[in-house]
């Protein structure tokens, strides 16, 4: 068995990792209800929100780049903030994967079921486990493959939504020959028809749209050249993204107007439907589909390699530490595997209310994580005698701003009720693992394993 993980992805695999967890089910299907909440403001809630996940790449980036270790985020906050720090972060991050894929595979038989109706929708969440699993015990290279032509999917179909729409808007087409212009941005209500009140509630819904884009820091272990790879994937990544959301959602709001959305399904339905493609409806839940399975796949793979981090500093049982001869952390995978059964047991039991459920509760999850990052950043900047090539810029006022920003995310997920019991959640969840860290030994097991490494 080898003992290291294998640097097996390129630059391609690790940009489109990144690209296949941001772009999800939720710009195909949920973006008209948070078009809803804000109206063309959205735009400008997106580009904000764009430019503070920026940040916290760059910051996360940053410390990938000098030091392309294992566990990522988790073993910089062990490293710069105390082993308490790091073992919360990746059991925190651990269980966000968890409800991620969960949820994820939840919206794979929800999508199924549009095509075979009499099945269950478990039998499809059961298959999608099984079948992510399964690969993802395989080579890493393997699971860079699968996930570039899943990803790449999704792109391909948000790009050609973005030029027939353009065409639509600028040349008729499907329009009888008119240009729809782009009127419909101002005209019912203005670029605010909710006020700045619309943007800020958008403002916690859509950050979350961007959760996932820190498997690039997950990725830096098993990264060919991270020195150059994790930069070049960090400040593509980001861009890329904000013009396929931006791109789309500006699209979408200049043919419809954005009252009017979500009362005829999906946008991007209607859109292809209107271009002359009568198997719009079919196309988009394949492309749906598939989305779930990639941001699937990634949460599998960052799942497991958490774990395989946490066995080494003493975490988790150290079983989870072990490699297969690919460099596979084989009992990470299959823990992970087994607890995503967990959800395929809820699809049996309360299929109607899953996936609203995990997606309620993984908020506090992921602005965990993005705020850890930001915080051992600090700790790590400070402890550099010399500036590094890449680097995050106009630190530390970036970083302030940034948490300052994930803080006002806290407050306004108390402030809705729909999504308080986030809050309520992860107080419980953070509570349990210190009570696991404090009396179930696990702070002596990690000076052992300190000791004996």
């Amino acid at each position: 068995m080898t003992q290291t993980l294998q640097r097996q992805l390129t630059p391609r695999h690790i940009t489109f990792m990144a690209l296949g967890m941001c772009i999800g089910a939720g710009l195909f299907l949920g973006s008209a209800s948070t078009i809803q909440l804000a109206g063309p403001s959205l735009l400008f809630a997106y580009l904000f929100g764009g430019a503070m996940i920026f940040i916290i790449m760059r910051a996360l980036g940053e410390m990938a780049a000098h030091e392309p270790i294992a566990g990522s985020f988790s073993t910089y906050a062990h490293k710069y903030l105390g082993p308490f720090a790091g073992y919360l972060t990746g059991w925190n991050y651990w269980i966000l994967m968890m409800g991620v894929g969960i949820a994820e595979s939840t919206a794979v038989g929800i999508y199924m079921k549009a095509w075979f109706p009499e099945l269950p929708q478990w039998i499809w969440a059961f298959g999608s486990v099984a079948m992510i699993g399964g690969l993802n015990l395989m080579a890493v290279k393997v699971y860079g493959e699968l996930e570039f032509w899943f990803a790449l999917i999704k792109v391909l179909t948000v790009v050609l939504m973005i030029l027939g729409g353009a065409a639509i808007i600028g040349l008729g087409w499907g329009n009888g020959g008119h240009p729809m212009g782009l009127s419909n941005l101002w005209s019912h209500g203005g670029w605010f028809p909710n006020g700045v009140t619309g943007m800020v509630l958008a403002l916690p819904v859509l950050v979350f749209s961007f959760g996932g884009i820190e498997t690039i820091g997950m990725a830096a272990a098993e990264a060919a050249h991270p020195e150059r790879t994790i930069p070049r994937a960090v400040n593509s990544v980001i861009w890329r993204i904000l013009i396929f959301y931006v791109g789309a959602l500006f699209v979408i709001m200049a043919i419809y107007p954005w009252n009017a959305l979500g009362t005829q399904g999906s946008p991007f339905v209607t859109t292809f439907a209107k271009l002359g493609i009568p198997q719009a409806a079919g196309l988009i839940n394949f492309v749906v589909i598939t989305a779930a399975l990639s941001s699937f796949n990634s949460t599998m793979f960052s799942g497991s390699r958490m774990l395989h981090s946490l066995a080494t500093k003493g975490q988790a049982p150290m079983a989870m530490g072990r490699l297969s001869a690919q460099g596979v952390p084989v009992s990470g995978v299959l823990v992970t595997l087994v607890f995503l059964l967990f959800g395929v047991l809820m699809n049996y039991l309360v299929p109607g209310r899953i996936f609203g459920m995990m997606m309620s509760i993984l908020a506090f999850n992921t602005v965990w994580t993005w705020g850890m990052v930001l915080v051992a950043h600090w700790r790590f900047r400070r402890q550099q005698p010399v500036p590094l090539a890449f680097r995050l810029r106009w630190f530390p006022l970036s970083s302030v701003i940034c948490l300052a920003f994930l803080a006002f995310v806290l407050v306004m997920l108390g402030y809705s009720a729909d999504t308080r019991v986030a809050l309520y959640v992860g107080v419980v969840w953070l509570a349990l693992l210190t009570v696991g860290y404090r009396v179930g030994g696990i702070g002596q097991r990690m000076r052992v394993a300190s000791a004996s490494a």
